[in-house]
């Protein structure tokens, strides 16, 4: 059932230093002047960043809303770097796959279609009935190719959840790229802000499970150090930062320059603690809020150097 041929290449991250091989001080990124073929791909991770999907609302006979949207699976080969293609299963084709948001208490419908080769499921966090799991033998079950089935249930509790695929072998499905983002705001809505999603994982080229070769936000590798993220100073810049890294245990987020303020899982709407750097488990997610007081380049990164080096960093660019 799965297809473990190995990428086309090995990814070629850049050392110390000078020549051909770009970065050196200022940081490793791809050789000087690669980059990948968004347009080829299919998305952009600077699109990505700030594409919410609302999906389609009416109004239910008692008056609350019903929101649906229409998901499907599709096998896609993806530059996940420079002359590196990854034989990916995606959700909208593309990874992560969209951003569902939606406001609590709201009724939910997820039309979702296997278009892929191989069996899915669509399992969401959250509080719902157990047919609606998205896991073998419970409600609709496995999704066989060609299949469909839709998912129902109420937006609760507010925060910042995922979803992905819950078929095994588990590991492989989320990290071939089976996953999106889940935002459920809360019936009073949070202060107005540059909103942005930053979803972290990784890419297992070799297909043993044994780590990954490449790390990245949002899809590919360095390409915030391509195209920084532009933010306003003194602007409220609100990041919804989850981590479905597969084959290591965690991973983190550090921003230089500055702080921000932490609401783990986003369910309270008093944060947790001021830091630059907070740690997140498979499958943990949380809200940074922070304000840019000075214009200039800020790097963000994992601060776990062999994950920064192999493609988790970029930038903030501030400007007035």
């Amino acid at each position: 059932m799965l297809d473990a041929s190995p990428a086309k290449a090995q990814a070629q991250p850049t050392s110390g230093h000078s020549g051909s091989h770009g970065g050196g001080a200022s940081g490793p990124t791809f050789r000087i002047g690669q980059i990948v073929d968004h347009e080829a791909n299919g998305f952009n991770p600077t699109q990505v960043l700030r594409d919410f999907d609302y999906g389609k609302t009416t109004r239910l006979p008692d008056g609350r809303t019903l929101r649906e949207w229409e998901v499907y699976a599709s096998d896609e080969d993806i530059e996940v770097a420079p002359g590196v293609t990854f034989p990916a299963w995606t959700l909208n084709a593309r990874i992560p796959g969209p951003t569902l948001r939606c406001r609590e208490g709201e009724t939910l419908r997820v039309h979702f279609r296997n278009g892929s080769k191989h069996p899915h499921t669509l399992h969401f966090h959250g509080i719902h009935p157990a047919e609606m799991d998205g896991i073998a033998g419970l409600g609709a079950g496995i999704i066989e190719p060609g299949q469909s089935t839709t998912y129902e249930f109420d937006a609760t509790p507010f925060g910042l959840h995922l979803f992905h695929c819950h078929v095994g072998p588990l590991a492989e499905h989320i990290a071939r790229g089976m996953y999106g983002t889940f935002i459920v705001d809360p019936p009073t809505p949070r202060p107005p802000a540059d909103e942005m999603v930053m979803v972290m994982h990784g890419y297992n080229t070799t297909f043993d499970g044994e780590g990954n070769q490449l790390y990245a936000v949002n899809g590919i590798p360095f390409h915030y150090m391509h195209e920084p993220v532009r933010v306003k100073r003194n602007e409220l810049v609100r990041i919804y930062l989850v981590n479905v890294l597969e084959y290591d245990p965690i991973n983190s987020f550090h921003v230089h320059g500055n702080f921000f303020d932490y609401y783990p899982t986003g369910t309270r709407l008093q944060s947790s603690e001021f830091t630059d750097t907070i740690v997140q488990g498979q499958g943990q997610r949380g809200i940074c809020e922070m304000r840019f007081p000075y214009p200039g380049k800020y790097m963000f990164h994992a601060h776990k150097t062999e994950f920064a080096e192999l493609g988790w960093m970029g930038f903030f660019e501030v400007s007035d």
